[in-house]
């Protein structure tokens, strides 16, 4: 890592370059509030993949998102290549990724990045940029990553994560009549973008009926592609008449406000649980292969400069409730047991609901005693 620094001079346009999944880019956001608090008066400016900028919706540190397509044409090239080219002071590529060294190479003359590690491939970016710090896949959580870049900048941390925000919270209401109704509910997300990542139909009911018979209303969230709907509907066939299934129609930002005001939430290694735990309210995460070291939801209100969670175990760290699978290989960090992402995990698949239901049955028993 190279010696931290102070920029002179102060830069006024600084690009944030985060072309990751929906949770990593949520996962830049300390890093932005970061840039934001030291440098107020500069223009900070954001580039992600276009199907991951909902995520940032409403942030008051951000002037301007830039998308650009997951599998970009010739057009679009050229389109970002004159959006880019010398526009900025600053460029922080917080990926190791070619994609993202190549635009901040474009971006800005002072360019601050991750890199691979030597003896690795892309081990020769460090030499094109001004400071770098090198990627740790293991051992470093993903903010407590993106913050070292900071550090080379002689920029004071900030740890909080900023989860979209609608300003306008009416017309969700008159969609969703039962925000409306001051009742007790619990979020359940059971679908992840990976099927290795995916726990037991069979565990999301026995959990739903429990949460139900705990006397909470049940609300089920997901996405908008067909699989996943028809996954949810499936378990939402077998839970109780009332149980509100928000089926791909609601906005990242306004799936943000429905969790917030939830009084549990409970969900797979994937983006949403990355943004509940960013909401403040009680979250169980539920993860299998994934490196809770690296991945684990950040907790609310955590501001040290140390990884939450440890690599192995049921832990707590203030609104984080991490369960992992069973087995004596967990995490492996595979994807699945056939290591390929449409495959499944046994440690998921042999996590009892009944472990699950008593962490919910601890987070209720305090809230009402409270």
């Amino acid at each position: 890592m190279n010696s931290k620094k102070s920029l002179q001079p102060t830069p006024g346009s600084i690009l944030v370059i985060a072309m990751r999944y929906l949770g990593d880019v949520l996962l830049t956001t300390p890093l932005l509030h970061s840039l934001r608090q030291a440098y107020p008066d500069a223009r900070l400016d954001v580039l992600v993949f276009r199907n991951t900028a909902a995520m940032l919706e409403g942030n008051p540190d951000i002037n301007h998102i830039i998308t650009v397509p997951n599998r970009p044409k010739f057009v679009d090239h050229w389109r970002i290549l004159r959006q880019l080219f010398r526009r900025y002071d600053l460029a922080v590529a917080t990926q190791a990724g070619d994609r993202p060294f190549l635009y901040s190479l474009l971006a800005a003359p002072l360019r601050v990045a991750v890199v691979p590690q030597k003896n690795t491939t892309g081990w020769w970016k460090r030499f094109f940029v001004q400071r770098w710090t090198e990627f740790d896949d293991d051992n470093t959580h993903t903010v407590l990553q993106h913050l070292k870049l900071l550090d080379l900048i002689d920029v004071p941390r900030c740890f909080s994560l900023i989860p979209p925000s609608v300003s306008d919270t009416r017309q969700l209401v008159e969609q969703f009549p039962f925000l409306a109704d001051n009742a007790d509910y619990a979020v359940l997300h059971p679908h992840p973008q990976w099927t290795y990542k995916q726990w037991t139909v069979q565990g999301w009911i026995e959990v739903g009926q429990y949460l139900k018979q705990s006397g909470l209303k049940l609300v089920l969230s997901c996405g908008p592609a067909q699989e996943e709907m028809d996954y949810v509907a499936a378990i939402q066939r077998q839970l109780p008449e009332d149980t509100i299934n928000l089926e791909g129609k609601v906005t990242l930002a306004q799936l943000a406000h429905i969790i917030a005001l939830a009084k549990l939430y409970i969900g797979p290694d994937t983006g949403i649980t990355h943004l509940a735990a960013a909401t403040g309210i009680p979250v169980i995460a539920l993860l299998g292969p994934t490196n809770p070291v690296k991945w684990a939801p950040w907790p609310s209100a955590y501001r040290q400069n140390k990884n939450p969670f440890y690599k192995v175990g049921t832990q707590q760290v203030n609104n984080v409730f991490l369960v992992q699978g069973t087995g004596e290989c967990v995490p492996c960090q595979h994807e699945g047991c056939e290591r390929h992402r449409l495959s499944h995990s046994d440690c998921l698949n042999r996590l009892p609901a009944k472990k699950i239901q008593a962490i919910a049955r601890s987070i209720l028993q305090k809230e009402t005693s409270v």
